[in-house]
């Protein structure tokens, strides 16, 4: 009986860090690593804290405000009228602005600093692009029954519990002092029920910032867990970044090839060519009119010695023989280098028999 299985249901594991490309790539698509929490802690925090440095400034707005509402716009025969209606409401509007306006800005400031520095720069419109699995209802299941969503949950419940009791301790404590307020004026009712409220956002903001924290380590776990890659797609991704490695031996070897050639092609203006008789061959050129020093335009090695020293008979190139100094030459001389002041009178030497034995001197 023969079984046929499905190697696809075996999907690889993440087990990779991942690389700073992913990390990039991950970047530019709007995945980051960033606490929503954090930003409302902060958020509440500086907004009570604005509060309460305003707290003067407040107070007489709206203590300016309530006697013209009673004074200026209900007392008047004409209470009901379009025009007075009008009136009353772009005057509510205004200092409402001028009540909210200290806290709006700190607030969005205070938003923009800690986003910064959780991301710190970024524009990207990718996140903005339709993707037609958004409309899939199976996936939005998928998503409202996923840990994830069970952990945001959880997180809310225990924000909300939290938070409740530490507003129903504080308040509590406060009941005397609310119910002392019957006898104070306006100024006085104010005041003190500004200072109930920035004590009460202060201590929710410090609960949800020590949330906030764990909320970040959680954060911080999942974003690395979510961008952890296969060894199979590290390997992709070297291949995409550095090349294929069979590409690029190919690439090589084509280069050599051509390196090779250019150098055959040089063979036939050598002055002699130096050999060990069969490993190494070495071509070098003289020319005193162009050059204080000999230099080696060809060199090679086994077959390509062979070669060399081919082609400098069909040209009629002089071959020596020369063991110790061929290899030399071959260990310590590139192609196209000066021959080196310790090995000028060995090659001083057979140059002088090459040019001796062709009637050159």
């Amino acid at each position: 009986m023969q079984f046929k299985i499905n190697l696809q249901l075996f999907t690889e594991e993440k087990t990779e860090r991942p690389t700073p490309k992913k990390r990039k790539d991950s970047r530019e698509k709007g995945q980051v690593l960033q606490s929503k929490e954090l930003n409302s802690a902060f958020l509440l925090i500086g907004a009570f804290v604005i509060l309460g440095l305003f707290s003067s400034y407040i107070g007489m707005t709206m203590k300016s405000f309530t006697r013209s509402i009673y004074v200026e716009y209900l007392n008047t025969d004409y209470l009901f009228s379009i025009q007075n209606l009008y009136r009353l409401l772009v005057y509510s509007l205004y200092n409402l602005l001028k009540i909210i306006a200290p806290i709006s800005i700190a607030s969005l400031l205070i938003g923009l600093a800690v986003s910064y520095l959780q991301v710190g720069y970024l524009f990207t419109t990718k996140t903005l692009a339709f993707k037609l699995s958004k409309l899939n209802p199976i996936e939005g299941f998928k998503k409202i029954f996923s840990l994830k969503a069970i952990v945001e949950l959880a997180k809310s419940f225990i924000k909300i519990g939290l938070v409740g009791y530490i507003v129903f301790q504080y308040a509590q404590g406060q009941l005397e002092t609310i119910f002392n307020t019957m006898a104070m004026d306006m100024d006085g009712i104010i005041q003190v029920l500004i200072y109930i409220l920035v004590n009460i956002g202060i201590r929710a903001g410090v609960v949800l910032l020590v949330l906030a924290g764990f909320d970040y380590l959680y954060q911080k776990y999942e974003y690395d867990k979510n961008l952890k890659m296969t060894k199979q797609e590290t390997k992709e991704e070297y291949k995409q970044s550095e090349g294929n490695p069979q590409i690029k031996s190919k690439i090589k070897e084509k280069q050599r090839q051509m390196s090779t050639k250019r150098m055959m092609q040089e063979v036939p203006k050598a002055d002699v060519i130096i050999t060990n008789p069969t490993h190494f061959a070495i071509a070098i050129q003289y020319n005193p009119d162009d050059f204080q020093a000999p230099r080696v335009i060809a060199k090679g090695q086994d077959i390509l010695a062979q070669s060399i020293k081919k082609v400098g008979l069909e040209n009629d190139v002089p071959i020596v023989e020369n063991k110790p100094l061929a290899r030399s030459l071959y260990d310590t001389v590139e192609i196209g280098a000066f021959i080196p002041t310790e090995l000028y009178q060995a090659v001083a030497e057979i140059l002088a028999y090459v040019y001796r034995i062709n009637n050159k001197v």
